[in-house]
Formats: structure tokens, C-alpha cells, sequence
């Protein structure tokens, strides 16, 4: 070990720059890694705890990225009737409506009910929880998620303002309607983190037409307009429908359903009925029944709906990403490979000029197998040490890169130690260089000491 490390040191630039390429090579094979890891089970876990997104019919993947992920939209919304279709079906457990079509800051702008911080899962099963303050309670309330109160430094407390449109992209300032920030959610890991979350009353009532305004030439792919007759029409809609449900009431106190009815009535009380939302998160009583209300939702006649199951539609997701994700691997498995060449370039490059070493070596009574094994051993230590940089050289990348990754794409490489399958890919670069140092080690095993000693040397 110490001849092989002094003669190391007798070959530092050299050797230096094999450790370094073999250092970049598993640095970004083990980012790329990552990087398409973490993206997936961030997916996975912002949808874990829905099992049905019902919207308009369109697209499974856009309608999954637009509702959970606040990427681009749903098109055309449903109707509210269509909600409280599905808050009659019994094998559904909760039903929360969502509406799109707003940004803060380039953040998406969720409409929804207090309910969503009850009903919404993710990650394998967890709650939501509030890092400060709580749902909203008024219409102009508003609850951001972790991300976006540590990049603008909310708490409760502070006003904010919505703009229309997706992404960084607003038509239209709602400078006219701030809202209140009531509530801070823990880090979740997940898409929840850059989303800011309102009542669908206070989002309903920023797309009001109240002829202030040009209408807004996207209303009909968000939320339709409504102006001050509208609004009328729809209160006497309203008094109406709290008249059947008094109806309701007396028919079902007669009939003894005390239980069941008192059960809806807590699970559809939303407050605010907008004409028209976007998305409904379903979640299942019985998940063997999930079929079953997908096709029930397909034949409504009174809307045209798609139930989306989430991991279906991640699988479709994967499939379109699968190209990206393959060239990226490949480019990574090429530096690598890359990486390992140069350590057998340069051991091969230093052969001729210590054949007299190895001669020597071998006059002294070093056998073959002594000088394969001083080779081998080299190649070990570039090897390792390459590893050892590489890993390092990712962990301090992935702690500057973190938070630029997590403010533009919600994507986080994390830190620890190497997963399993991390480990096999260093295993598997570790034993290719390996392999690679046979080649000089058996040109080393094969020179003869009369060959050593010529004068050719």
C-alpha cells in the first residue's frame, strides 16, 4: 500500500485528473438518479390521498398536473349540481370542490372549501397540518402553503393579492379584493408547499363581471362571468334550494334517517355554491367501489365528466416522460463510462515509461502477481477516492441547487445518505473500473524481467 501510494504521489497531476473525471462521472449519474427519483415520489405523494379528480372531460394528465400540481388548466369547468351529485353517492366518502385559473406571484391560486384541510392526504397517508394560524373562516381568507410563506415572509395576518391567469402570466390584478392570510401550512414536501389556497366564495366573487371591466376573454375556460342579474337569480336559486332542503328535512324526520341526512348535510355544507368549478377531489368509502363510480360519473347526462384515477394518470405521465428520463440516464451512464476510460487510459499511458520500476520491483523478488496486485490496487484508491469526491461534490450541489429547485420546479434533491439503489449504481462503477484495471494490470503481468533489464530500456 505505501509503494502504491508514493508512486501515486510521483504521478499526482495525472492521477488528480482521473480522480476528478471519475468524481464528475458519479456526481451526475447519482444527480440524475435523484433528480428523477425525488420527481416521482414528489408526484406520487401530492396525489396519495385522492382517489378520484372528477372535471370536465379532457385530458387524464392535464387534468391531474392542473388540479393537483396548479400546472395549467382544466378547460371548461362543471356545474355545482354535478357536485352535489356525487355528495349523494354513497360510496363516497368526502367530495371538495376546487377552482383554478389564479396566480400569486407565479404561484398557483387554489378556490376551495375549509374542508380540503381535513379530507387532503398525502405522502403515504398524512394530514395536513398548520405550521401558524388555521383555515379560513371568511370569505376573504386565505392559507398559503410553506414555500410560499418563506420565500415572501407571510404570516397570519398578511394581505395578499391574486392575479388571473396561470403561472407568472396575469390578465387581470385583483388589486380590488386582497385577501387576509389566516393560516400557514407545515412543509409537506409535495405541490401543497407553492400553492395558496382561498374560499370559494372570495375566488367566486373576483370573476364577478360587475361592468367595471372588459370581460375577460378567458373567463369561459376558468369561471364564467356573472354580472349584478345573474347574482340576483342566482340568490333566489339559492332560497330556493334551502326551501327543498327544510323539505328534505321534514320528509327524512318522518321517515326516522335522522343520522344519514345529518351526515350529508355536514359533508355538503361548503357555505359558498359557485355556478361553476373546476375539479372535485373524491375520496372513497369503499376503494373496491372506485370503478364503479368512474363509469357512474362517464354516463352523467347533465355534465359532460371524467373521473381521473391519479396513479393512472402518473403512469401516462411516466410514459410521456419515459424518453426524457431514458437519454438522461444514458448521458449519465456515458460519462461515466467516460470517467472509467480515463483511469484506463491513464494507467495504460504510464506502463512504458515504469517498465524499469516493475523490472526492479521484480529483480528484488517481486513476483508477477505482486506487480498485477500493485496495479489493481492503484486503480482501487483512484477509484475510491473519485467515489468519496463525487458523492461530496453532489451533497454540496444538491444543498445549493435545493431551494433554486424547489422555488421554480417544487423539486427537491434531499440530502443522507445513498439510497439502495444509489449504492448499486456506485457498486456498479466501482466493479467497471475494476474491470477496466485489468487490462493494464494484465500487460504488467506479461512483461518478463529480461524485457526490464534490455537496453532498450
Amino acid at each position: 500500500l505505501m509503494l502504491c501510494l508514493k508512486s501515486l504521489r510521483n504521478r499526482t497531476f495525472i492521477a488528480g485528473l482521473t480522480i476528478f473525471s471519475i468524481a464528475l462521472s458519479v456526481a451526475l449519474i447519482l444527480g440524475v438518479e435523484r433528480l428523477r427519483t425525488q420527481a416521482r415520489e414528489g408526484f406520487t405523494n401530492s396525489a396519495s390521498g385522492i382517489d378520484l379528480i372528477v372535471a370536465a372531460r379532457g385530458n387524464d394528465v392535464q387534468i391531474l398536473l392542473s388540479t393537483v400540481f396548479g400546472v395549467g388548466s382544466t378547460g371548461a369547468g362543471i356545474s355545482w349540481d354535478s357536485f352535489e351529485m356525487l355528495l349523494q353517492k354513497p360510496q363516497i366518502a368526502w367530495a371538495v370542490p376546487i377552482m383554478t385559473g389564479d396566480n400569486h406571484r407565479g404561484y398557483p391560486v387554489i378556490g376551495t372549501s375549509a374542508h380540503y384541510f381535513d379530507h387532503f392526504r398525502h405522502s403515504g397517508g398524512q394530514s395536513l397540518a398548520f405550521q401558524s394560524g388555521a383555515a379560513f373562516t371568511m370569505p376573504e381568507g386565505a392559507v398559503v402553503g410553506a414555500e410560499v410563506a418563506a420565500n415572501f415572509g407571510y404570516v397570519a395576518g398578511t394581505e395578499i393579492i391574486n392575479e388571473h391567469g396561470s403561472g407568472e402570466v396575469a390578465f387581470d390584478v385583483h388589486d380590488e379584493a386582497p385577501f387576509t392570510v389566516t393560516g400557514v401550512l407545515a412543509p409537506t414536501g409535495t405541490a401543497v408547499d407553492r400553492m395558496v389556497f382561498v374560499s370559494l366564495e372570495g375566488f367566486d366573487a373576483l370573476h364577478e363581471d360587475t361592468g367595471a371591466k372588459p370581460a375577460d376573454p378567458f373567463a369561459e375556460t376558468a369561471l364564467p362571468q356573472r354580472g349584478t342579474d345573474a347574482r340576483h337569480e342566482q340568490d333566489a336559486l339559492h332560497a330556493d334550494h334551502e326551501a327543498s332542503e327544510e323539505h328534505d328535512d321534514h320528509a327524512h324526520d318522518d321517515n326516522g334517517d335522522h343520522d344519514e341526512h345529518d351526515a350529508h348535510l355536514d359533508q355538503g355544507n361548503h357555505g359558498h355554491e359557485p355556478n361553476m368549478i373546476n375539479a372535485v377531489f373524491v375520496g372513497m368509502a369503499d376503494r373496491s367501489a372506485v370503478l364503479s363510480i368512474q363509469r357512474a360519473v362517464a354516463d352523467y347526462r347533465d355534465d359532460a365528466l371524467t373521473a381521473v384515477l391519479p396513479n393512472v394518470a402518473l403512469l401516462q405521465l411516466w410514459e410521456i416522460t419515459g424518453t426524457a428520463e431514458t437519454a438522461l440516464r444514458l448521458m449519465a451512464g456515458a460519462v461515466a463510462l467516460a470517467g472509467v476510460i480515463g483511469m484506463l487510459v491513464m494507467l495504460s499511458a504510464t506502463l512504458e515509461t515504469r517498465r524499469r520500476e516493475f523490472a526492479i520491483l521484480r529483480s528484488v523478488g517481486a513476483t508477477p502477481m505482486s506487480i498485477l496486485g500493485l496495479i489493481v490496487l492503484e486503480a482501487i484508491l483512484l477509484l475510491f477516492v473519485g467515489i468519496a469526491l463525487g458523492y461530496g461534490l453532489l451533497t454540496i450541489v444538491t444543498f445549493v441547487a435545493d431551494p433554486v429547485l424547489s422555488a421554480n420546479l417544487g423539486l427537491r434533491l434531499g440530502h443522507g445518505l445513498p439510497t439502495l439503489r444509489e449504492g448499486l449504481l456506485i457498486v456498479l462503477v466501482f466493479c467497471s473500473g475494476l474491470i477496466a484495471s485489468a487490462v493494464p494490470a494484465v500487460r504488467v503481468y506479461r512483461m518478463t524481467l529480461n524485457d526490464g533489464l534490455s537496453m532498450r530500456l
